[in-house]
């Protein structure tokens, strides 16, 4: 242990700590080395004191969320991980706003707020982030987005304290937010607009696109989801399908027999084995296609 863990064993010791924790065991992918010190805060007091002592330490820390958008480095991670937990994971209903966590899972918020007959959120049923990931990211399926649904997001920053965000402000696009360059604000909690429908047509649609979901997608190996932005245009599994790359492996990474949009982890994958199958696979499209496929997924860590 070093001296800036031992300090934050002393200055964070009342929060959940684990040190030297295995990244593997926090993402979907099950691939990735060690992040130096992981922290569940549950409350936005105990993120501050986090995201504080970060600031005075000149550490860098990473919100993992579920951990399903990410491929760790087989190095691992320096600096802090944070996993929202507690009041983060909590929703509830004021008419058609929903107020939610950002820890909270996406999918589990789409379905359960389909039981209340709340219309606007079906699209997210099969995405395996967090609410606050589908801020980030700007998530969408099934032309459906997250900016058409959020009305406002509160955020954390060191120094800053807590505060709101008009939509106005969060400047969304495909696949992008505010906080793809704010780097320094966290997504606490986000309130959505919904409509009011019946809640056998909510889920119907729920269960729509769960059957979509599990016709196409290979849930049953462990991936990071889509790997490429989709080209305008284009279908990024066509592509790489009719590139005769479907089932394609580099060690224990494959393209999926499945689908083809999706690099799996067959066995024993390592990052080095899917950073080296994506980079096969944007040089075959290139030279096909002509096109430069740009990943989706958050590529981070250390060789």
């Amino acid at each position: 242990m070093n001296y800036w863990q031992e300090k934050a064993g002393n200055e964070l010791s009342g929060l959940k700590l684990s040190f030297d924790k295995p990244m593997a065991k926090l993402t979907t992918f099950k691939i990735g080395g060690p992040v130096d010190l992981l922290v569940e805060p549950n409350n936005s007091a105990e993120l501050e004191l986090v995201l504080n002592f970060c600031l005075a330490n000149n550490l860098p820390r990473l919100i993992i969320g579920s951990g399903s958008n990410l491929l760790v480095r087989d190095g691992g991670v320096r600096g802090i991980g944070i996993i929202l937990s507690g009041e983060f994971l909590e929703w509830k209903i004021n008419g058609t706003e929903v107020s939610a966590g950002a820890g909270l899972s996406l999918s589990k918020l789409a379905k359960e707020t389909a039981e209340f007959g709340l219309s606007g959120l079906e699209f997210a049923c099969g995405i395996p982030g967090t609410v606050g990931g589908g801020v980030f990211m700007n998530a969408g399926a099934y032309n459906g987005e997250i900016s058409q649904v959020v009305a406002r997001t509160q955020v954390a920053c060191a120094g800053k304290g807590t505060y709101w965000l008009e939509k106005a402000e969060l400047n969304f696009g495909y696949r992008r937010s505010r906080f793809q360059i704010k780097t320094d604000e966290v997504v606490t909690g986000v309130e959505f607009s919904l409509n009011q429908e019946s809640a056998d047509l909510t889920r119907a649609k729920i269960n729509e696109f769960t059957s979509l979901r599990e016709s196409k997608q290979p849930l049953e190996m462990p991936s990071a989801g889509s790997v490429f932005r989709r080209p305008e245009g284009y279908y990024v599994g066509p592509l790489i399908e009719e590139a005769g790359l479907k089932g394609f492996k580099i060690g224990g990474a494959q393209v999926s027999p499945k689908h083809a949009g999706f690099i799996v982890n067959s066995g024993g994958a390592t990052a080095q084995d899917v950073l080296s199958l994506i980079a096969h696979i944007r040089k075959v499209i290139k030279e096909r296609n002509g096109l430069e496929l740009i990943p989706e997924i958050k590529i981070i860590g250390e060789e």
